[in-house]
C-alpha cells in the first residue's frame, strides 16, 4: 500500500501537480513510520528523505510541466520494485510456507509411530521422508531469508534512485534552477549518489556471505537432520532459564478421544506462550510460577511431560520430538517454576540450585564423619547428672542412615491436624467458634506453667524415623525433606508459633490462635539444631499407638531465630519437670530466670555462654547457679 500511494500521489498529471508534490512530501515523512521487518540503517535513508521533504515543498509552485520525466525517473522505479521484489519475496513466502506444510505432515507420521511395536521399514521411511521434507524446507528458507536481506537493500536504493531522478528533473527543467538549487545541493546530492553505490557494494558482499553459508550448511551430514539423532548421548542443558520450540499439544476432542496439534511454543518471564503458525504474537498458555512438572507415558507416544498446577491439578500435556528436547524443556519448566528468572544473574542461580539439588540426593554413608557433636543436640539419656555435675560426652559410632530411617518413608510436607479439626477434638464435639478464637480453658495447664517462650517457626516436613538414641536422625531427617522439596518443588511453607512451656510443646496458628498440635513434653525424646544452617531445628516425639506400641516422629521447623534458642527452651523445660520432685533443687533453677510483669518465667535472649553451648552444660551452669 505505501508503495501504490507513492505512485499515486507522484502522478505526472499538470492539473494537479501542485497537490501531488504536497503529498509526496507527506509520504516521505512518514517513511520512518513504516513497520519493516528488517530496518537495518534506515537511519541515513530517514534523515535524508526528511531534507528531500523541504526541498519538495520549496519546489511545490514549480511542478507542472514534468509529466514525462516523473513516468521515466520516478514512478517506473518503484513500479518495478513494486512487481518485481516484492513479487518474488512474496513467491519465496508460499514455497516456504509450502515446504513447511510437508514437514509438518511428515513430522506428524514420525510422532505416531509407537514405541512398544516399531516397525523398522516403515521407521526408515518415515525417517527419510522427515529429513528430505527439512532439507526442502532448510533450503526454501535460506533461499526466502536470503531474498528477505537483499530486499532490506533494494528498498532503501528504490527510495533514493526516484528522488536523485525527481531532484535532477526539476534541476534540467526549469530555468530557475540554478538560483534554487545551489553547490550545496549538488553536494548533497553527490553525497547520496555514494550512498546509494556503497549500499549496492554491501548488498554485493551480503549476498556473496549467503552464498557462502548456504554451501556450508548444505554440505553437513544428513544425520544432523534426523529427529533425535543423538538418542544415545545427548548433550542436555539442565540450566535454561528459557526455551522455545515445537511441541505438539494435546487437546481432548470428547470423554475419550484426543488430538495432537503441532504448535510453536516459548517461555517468557514465568509464562508458558504459544504462537500458531500466522499469528503476530504469542499467547499465553500456562503460568509456571510454582508449577511441577514431569515426564509421563500417553497415548504409546515417546518424550510425552505433564505440567501440573500449584494446587495439583494436571494441566497441559506436551510432547517433544526428541529425548533431548524433552529433558531440556522439564529442566527449563523446573527452573522457572522456582521463579529464578527474578533474581540479578539466573544462570548463575540456576547452576548453583541444581548442582545442590543433585548434591542434596547423593547417598551419604556417614552423615557425621566429622565427629562434631551440635551445640544444641540434647540427648536424654546424658541429661541425667548426678550432684549438678557435668557428664564428659563419649565418642558414639554414628549409624547408617538406613538404620536411622527407612528407606522410602513418606513424608509430611504440612502439619498434621489443620486448626479447626484440632479444635474440635480437644472441645469434645463442642461448636466451634466462627471467628477462630479459642477458650480460655481449651489448655488450662497454660495457666499454671512455670515456663513459657514463644518461637515464630515454619513447618518443614515430618516423617516416622526407627530411633531416638542420637540426634543424627535428626539430621538424616533434614537432609532428606530438604532434598525432597528441591526435588519436587515444594516451596511453600506454614507459618506457625511455637509455644515451649514446662509441660508441653504448642504449634498456634498466628492468624486464629488456635493450637494446630500438642505434643507432651516428656514425650520429646530428641531435639537438636542443624550444625551449619542454624536456624533449623527439629525434634523427635515417642507417641503410644492403637495396637499397644510405639511409634517415633520427627519434625523439622525453620525458625526466624537461631535454633539453639529452641532447644535451650526445651531443654529448660525438661530440667523444670525433673526438679519438679525437690523442691530446694526447683527453687535454686527458678531462681537463675527472670519474671515478666504477669509472674510468668521466660527465657533470656540466649542461652548462657559456655565451650561448646551443649544443654547439658547449660543446665550445670545454671544448678551451680
Amino acid at each position: 500500500m505505501y508503495w501504490t500511494d507513492l505512485t499515486c500521489f507522484a502522478l505526472p498529471l499538470q492539473n494537479e501537480m501542485c497537490l501531488a508534490t504536497q503529498q509526496l512530501s507527506k509520504q516521505l515523512l512518514a517513511y520512518e513510520k513504516q513497520n519493516f521487518a528488517l530496518g537495518k540503517g534506515d537511519e541515513e535513508v530517514i534523515s535524508t528523505l526528511h531534507y528531500f521533504s523541504k526541498v519538495v515543498d520549496e519546489l511545490n509552485v514549480l511542478h507542472t510541466e514534468l509529466a514525462k520525466q516523473l513516468a521515466d525517473t520516478m514512478v517506473l522505479p518503484i513500479i518495478q520494485f513494486r512487481e518485481k521484489d516484492l513479487t518474488e519475496v512474496s513467491t519465496l513466502k508460499d514455497l516456504f510456507g509450502l515446504a513447511s506444510n510437508e514437514h509438518d505432515l511428515s513430522m506428524a507420521k514420525y510422532s505416531k509411530l509407537p514405541k512398544k511395536k516399531e516397525n523398522e521399514k516403515v521407521k526408515t521411511e518415515v525417517v527419510k521422508e522427515v529429513a528430505a521434507a527439512r532439507r526442502k524446507q532448510h533450503l526454501s528458507s535460506l533461499q526466502y531469508y536470503c531474498a528477505l536481506n537483499a530486499l532490506q537493500y533494494r528498498k532503501r536504493v528504490a527510495m533514493m534512485e526516484p528522488m536523485i531522478g525527481f531532484a535532477h528533473g526539476q534541476i534540467n527543467f526549469f530555468k530557475r534552477g540554478a538560483e534554487m538549487f545551489n553547490q550545496s545541493m549538488d553536494s548533497f546530492l553527490s553525497s547520496v549518489a555514494d550512498m546509494v553505490q556503497s549500499i549496492q557494494v554491501e548488498q554485493e558482499a551480503e549476498a556473496e556471505k549467503m552464498r557462502v553459508s548456504q554451501q556450508e550448511l548444505l554440505s553437513v551430514d544428513e544425520s544432523v537432520y534426523t529427529p533425535d539423532f543423538d538418542v544415545s548421548t545427548p548433550q542436555i542443558n539442565r540450566n535454561l532459564i528459557q526455551k522455545a520450540g515445537y511441541l505438539n499439544l494435546r487437546n481432548k476432542t470428547g470423554l475419550v478421544t484426543t488430538t495432537w496439534e503441532r504448535l510453536y511454543f516459548f517461555t517468557q518471564g514465568g509464562n508458558l506462550m504459544c504462537q500458531p503458525r500466522g499469528a503476530v504474537a504469542g499467547g499465553l498458555i500456562q503460568d509456571l510460577d510454582n508449577c511441577s512438572v514431569m515426564a509421563v507415558d500417553c497415548e504409546d507416544r515417546r518424550y510425552c511431560f505433564q505440567i501440573t498446577t500449584p494446587n495439583g491439578k494436571s494441566g497441559i500435556i506436551l510432547q517433544a520430538e526428541s529425548r533431548k528436547e524433552n529433558e531440556e524443556w522439564i529442566c527449563a519448566i523446573n527452573n522457572i517454576s522456582r521463579q529464578i528468572y527474578l533474581t540479578d544473574n539466573p544462570e548463575a542461580v540456576a547452576i548453583k540450585l541444581n548442582q545442590t539439588a543433585l548434591q542434596a540426593v547423593t547417598p551419604i554413608t556417614s552423615y557425621g564423619k566429622k565427629q562434631e557433636s551440635s551445640r544444641p543436640s540434647q540427648n536424654l539419656k546424658n541429661s541425667e547428672m548426678e550432684n549438678d555435675k557435668i557428664v564428659p560426652k563419649t565418642t558414639v559410632n554414628v549409624p547408617e542412615p538406613e538404620q536411622l530411617i527407612a528407606p522410602g518413608t513418606p513424608i509430611q510436607f504440612d502439619i498434621v491436624l489443620p486448626a479447626t479439626e484440632f479444635l474440635d477434638q480437644n472441645r469434645g464435639g463442642r461448636r466451634v467458634n466462627p471467628f477462630g478464637e479459642t477458650e480460655d480453658d481449651t489448655f488450662p495447664e497454660a495457666e499454671d506453667s512455670l515456663l513459657q517462650q514463644m518461637f515464630i517457626v515454619r513447618f518443614l516436613g515430618s516423617m516416622a524415623v526407627n530411633t531416638d538414641s542420637t540426634a543424627e536422625v535428626i539430621y538424616e531427617a533434614m537432609r532428606q525433606v530438604l532434598a525432597a522439596r528441591a526435588i519436587h518443588n515444594i516451596f511453600r511453607m506454614t507459618e506457625t508459633h511455637l509455644m515451649v512451656t514446662s509441660q508441653t510443646l504448642r504449634l498456634i496458628d498466628p492468624q486464629t490462635q488456635v493450637t494446630r498440635a500438642n505434643f507432651e513434653l516428656t514425650s520429646v525424646t530428641q531435639f537438636a539444631a542443624h550444625q551449619e544452617n542454624k536456624r533449623l531445628v527439629g525434634f523427635v516425639v515417642r507417641m503410644p499407638e492403637s495396637t499397644g506400641g510405639e511409634s517415633l516422629s520427627t519434625y523439622i521447623f525453620e525458625s526466624n531465630s537461631e535454633g539453639e534458642k529452641i532447644c535451650y527452651a526445651i531443654n529448660l523445660g525438661k530440667e523444670i519437670i525433673e526438679v519438679q520432685k525437690d523442691p530446694e533443687a526447683l527453687a535454686r533453677l527458678m531462681l537463675s530466670i527472670p519474671l515478666t510483669n504477669d509472674g510468668k518465667y521466660v527465657l533470656l535472649n540466649h542461652p548462657p555462654d559456655d565451650t561448646d553451648g551443649s544443654p547439658s552444660e547449660n543446665r550445670g551452669a545454671e544448678s551451680e547457679a
